[in-house]
């Protein structure tokens, strides 16, 4: 098919990569504009924008598409389809009317439950035993649209948002594949209305841990944060990103360091930390981060 792809970060490159490896026609690629980065706050393009660059396929990246002469643009591609994953901005209807078979969602959840920013995050944070991907007709709700294929994976016990990000990409990249190879012959569900839930953005003043909490709580906020924006805590008087984590062993009062392997007592159980990170630092596992910062028993958090 001759398809117009719309997504901007890192979870969008492997479907771009996949429809290309199927033999797709991408007429172009739409995904936010470069942005000021690293120390030198230099303009620097977006993943999809840099791999598709090395694809050598066109490249756009409009700040808007309710502009006549940015509609008119996108019409003149002739798509039969488009594909959207993580693209970044909202789709007026007249740009969801253009391709002739419709614009197609790739969204990192099952649906209805979490519609919205953040569906990986919020999955892992609320403690949900699976989460998957769905294939969504897109209208002009907020992924309030029929689908037409989904796969449910299971959450690993310790995964992160990060870890579960690239799994659930990947699968994407192969289901979007199969919908438009069955395009013809898939029946549009519409969602359930029951176990509607919105997955709002991450507010990074939400990041830091409250050792009151149960330790399950605890473990889910750090590793559904991870690895951005990154949970974190105090140590001795130091702001540290705490980036993995599972259900540890012990009691005491929350926040106070139980043993020599960083096992930490919530308001009801402990968890035990796995990888940090202090400012101006790279990310460390549990031993490492020990050896050059050592964290007594006793120590309060």
């Amino acid at each position: 098919m001759r398809i117009i792809f719309m997504g901007t970060p890192d979870f969008s490159v492997p479907v771009l990569e996949a429809l290309v490896a199927a033999g797709h026609e991408v007429a172009a690629v739409y995904c936010q504009p470069p942005r000021p980065a690293g120390r030198g706050k230099k303009d620097r393009p977006t993943p999809v924008h840099a791999r598709a660059a090395e694809l050598g396929l066109e490249v756009r990246h409009p700040v808007s598409l309710k502009p006549a002469e940015v509609q008119a643009d996108f019409a003149a591609l002739n798509a039969d389809v488009a594909v959207v994953v993580a693209y970044g901005l909202i789709l007026p209807q007249a740009v969801l009317d253009t391709p002739a078979r419709g614009c197609l969602n790739i969204h990192a959840s099952l649906l209805p439950r979490w519609r919205g920013a953040a569906p990986i995050h919020r999955a892992i944070m609320a403690g949900d035993a699976q989460t998957g991907v769905c294939i969504m007709q897109m209208e002009a709700g907020l992924d309030t649209g029929p689908v037409l294929l989904r796969e449910a994976t299971a959450i690993g016990a310790e995964e992160t948002t990060g870890a579960l990000h690239d799994r659930l990409s990947q699968i994407g990249a192969r289901l979007i594949c199969q919908a438009l190879e069955q395009l013809d012959t898939l029946l549009p569900q519409p969602q359930a209305e029951d176990g509607v839930t919105y997955a709002k953005k991450i507010d990074k003043a939400e990041a830091r841990v409250d050792w009151a909490w149960r330790a399950a709580e605890v473990d889910r906020h750090i590793r559904g944060l991870s690895p951005f924006p990154g949970a974190w805590c105090e140590m001795d008087g130091a702001r540290v990103k705490l980036l993995g984590s599972r259900l540890g062993q012990g009691c005491g009062a929350p926040g106070e360091v139980l043993d020599d392997a960083l096992t930490v007592a919530c308001g009801q159980g402990a968890v035990q930390l796995l990888r940090l990170q202090r400012a101006g630092a790279r990310a460390q596992d549990r031993e490492t981060f020990l050896r050059g910062h050592p964290v007594p028993r006793g120590t309060r958090l």
